[in-house]
């Protein structure tokens, strides 16, 4: 059975910093490239970063550029992503997602609420 399982979601302040975890398991996960995604009522769901298989290779949502990094272990299954200088902006339900051609599959979010 796939699982993505995120965690690491909580209530901070403006210029906190936080880290989420994603943990796969039911699938080779050293296969899926990997992504972190966002939502917000007001707004669909947005890639804020991914990774590639090997984690040579990341990008990031402009919003988010030399605050977030995304990272992988293949070894442990897991996926990262650390957050640096919080903004209210950034509040949301974030998703790990993983992806292999048109195979996707997602998590059931954890919530980053940035406020005073």
């Amino acid at each position: 059975q796939v699982q993505l399982e995120e965690s690491g979601g909580g209530l901070v302040q403006p210029g906190d910093s936080l880290r989420l975890s994603c943990a796969a398991s039911g699938f080779a996960f050293h296969l899926y490239a990997m992504g972190w995604y966002r939502q917000t009522p007001e707004k669909e769901r947005e890639l804020v970063a991914g990774i590639s298989i090997s984690g040579d290779t990341t990008a990031y949502a402009d919003s988010v550029k030399g605050r977030f990094t995304i990272s992988r272990d293949n070894a442990k299954n897991t996926l990262t992503l650390q957050m640096h200088s919080l903004k209210p902006d950034d509040t949301a339900v974030y998703y790990c997602n993983a992806n292999y051609y048109d195979m996707d599959y997602w998590g059931k979010g954890t919530l980053v609420a940035v406020s005073s």
